[in-house]
């Protein structure tokens, strides 16, 4: 009876929808401030629950420096179009300079299209539901959540979230210590101070080897300025 059973079923065809690929984002590279913005938008909570409040933020992937924020009551194509409008103004890119990779979701799209196609950006997109496409806005946000100073208690009010984002900004690109870019600051890296920081700190371990070299098992740190960035790398 089972086997009749399967049989009909099969006879019947009940066939399975084709699997829709996706291709993975085209790789990218970096070698410079002002090339590759990484955003996305993270949800901050409130004191009503089912509430939020919704960070826009927008990184240099060179730099790792936050050119961009805001938080806003909504999720909303419009509003992210005139971040980024301030965004290119302040930091004076020209048409065709930037690329900017974000996730599918709908303030992605829309106005926000519209007015990257205005201003010479290139816009390039994750995967759906794929979050390691866009690896530096997801450790951004990781950071930013897991501050010992991020708020135990739900935002009070709008004021009071971007008071916060304000100064973790602050920290984050003028005084965090960043691995990735050894150890300078998004701010100073941005600007192209690193160079010269990295130079320095490269002579001092020389000298200090040339002191006491029974100290140093091998060659001193690799203080060499990190050169390029990659975005989704073709393995």
């Amino acid at each position: 009876m089972r086997a009749r059973f399967t049989q009909s079923f099969k006879i019947q065809g009940l066939k399975s929808k084709p699997v829709k690929s996706v291709n993975k984002p085209q790789a990218l590279k970096a070698t410079a401030p002002n090339q590759i913005y990484s955003w996305d938008i993270t949800y901050l909570p409130t004191q009503v629950l089912g509430l939020f409040f919704y960070l826009y933020m927008v990184m240099d992937i060179d730099s790792r420096k936050i050119v961009g924020w805001q938080v806003y009551e909504m999720e909303s194509s419009a509003l992210a179009a005139d971040l980024m409008t301030d965004i290119c103004q302040r930091e004076g890119v020209k048409p065709d300079q930037v690329t900017l990779h974000s996730d599918n979701g709908s303030p992605m799209k829309g106005a926000m299209l519209a007015t990257l196609q205005e201003l010479g950006v290139m816009p390039t997109f994750s995967r759906p539901s794929v979050s390691n496409d866009n690896p530096y806005s997801e450790s951004l946000f990781r950071t930013l959540k897991y501050r010992p100073e991020y708020p135990e208690k739900a935002f009070e009010n709008l004021s009071t979230a971007r008071t916060w984002v304000q100064y973790f900004v602050h920290w984050y690109n003028h005084e965090h210590l960043h691995s990735a870019i050894k150890f300078v600051t998004p701010e100073q890296r941005h600007n192209g101070e690193d160079q010269e920081i990295l130079s320095q700190r490269k002579c001092v371990y020389q000298q200090a080897k040339l002191r006491h070299p029974e100290r140093w098992s091998g060659e001193i740190r690799n203080w060499d300025k990190v050169d390029e960035v990659l975005l989704n790398p073709e393995k």
